[in-house]
């Protein structure tokens, strides 16, 4: 019986390993895609069930786990290569590509003529005068002081952003950054001054929303494994004590985290509310 079929072998041989693990056999057959098939119909519903389960989030740890725990980690399949940006772009909708591009060309403007120049146009409004300056309210996301700075940043962006995207809408993933870029940034300029910059506010909103969504509403299709969420937490803590000797903007960390939680509360409640 035909299950169903991937583009990608990968994909294909984690799902069927992964059910191996279950105890059901299936079997790839390489056509112009890669077919799956099982051979005892009677456990058809069952691999439709987990197949669901899968296609919601292809990428969980236990998939591949799967693959190391019954020695298919490789694969007689012949793989094709996936280039670099065509991986990018699978995980990623429009709105988390084009904040990623946004970060990437302010942080090249800021090496070309240095963070100041940048700052004076996007920083929080550090006089009243520019307070109308509407943009300086979420701009400051955008601003990034080094290498590991920014490539922190957008990995979690990326990795979180774009499963909010894909599943939920760019219009919810445009709320979340707005709703975290403006209250992280308010906080941290209540702490510190005008002065800072950084995604993290906003991923730190995502890690929070992307955990307690998927704790509370599977179905969503989204999942932050705890392990790394105990890891956001830590570092979170770390930099609030200064352990790395690093400047941080904490307020925001904290704020951001805060935020998503409590977007992901009301979410769930209303998605509960209609079940």
């Amino acid at each position: 019986m035909l299950i169903t079929s991937f583009a990608n072998p990968r994909m294909a041989q984690a799902f069927v390993d992964y059910m191996a693990t279950q105890g059901v056999t299936l079997t790839i057959k390489p056509q112009q895609e890669y077919e799956v098939w099982l051979a005892d119909e009677s456990q058809a519903e069952r691999v439709q069930a987990e197949l669901a389960r899968f296609q919601q989030n292809p990428y969980d740890p236990r998939y591949l786990a799967a693959s190391w725990q019954t020695g298919q980690a490789g694969s007689h399949l012949q793989y094709r290569r996936f280039p670099f940006f065509a991986t990018v772009r699978q995980n990623a909708g429009p709105l988390t590509l084009l904040v990623m591009a946004a970060c990437i060309v302010v942080y090249l403007l800021m090496q070309a003529v240095g963070d100041q120049i940048i700052m004076v146009w996007l920083a929080w409004p550090f006089d009243p005068s520019l307070k109308f300056e509407a943009w300086r309210y979420f701009s400051h996301a955008l601003l990034h002081f080094s290498i590991l700075h920014i490539t922190f940043n957008l990995l979690w962006w990326w990795y979180l952003g774009g499963p909010v995207e894909k599943r939920l809408g760019s219009g919810k993933l445009l709320t979340l950054f707005l709703i975290a870029a403006l209250l992280s940034g308010f906080i941290q300029h209540y702490y510190s001054g005008a002065w800072f910059g950084g995604l993290s506010g906003v991923v730190y909103a995502l890690m929070g929303y992307v955990w307690l969504r998927g704790e509370r509403d599977p179905q969503s299709g989204l999942h932050m494994p705890r392990g790394l969420l105990a890891f956001a937490l830590i570092w979170l803590i770390a930099g609030w004590f200064d352990l790395f000797g690093l400047s941080v903007a904490n307020a925001a960390h904290v704020t951001g985290l805060l935020v998503g939680l409590a977007m992901a509360l009301t979410d769930t409640f209303h998605a509960r509310k209609r079940t």
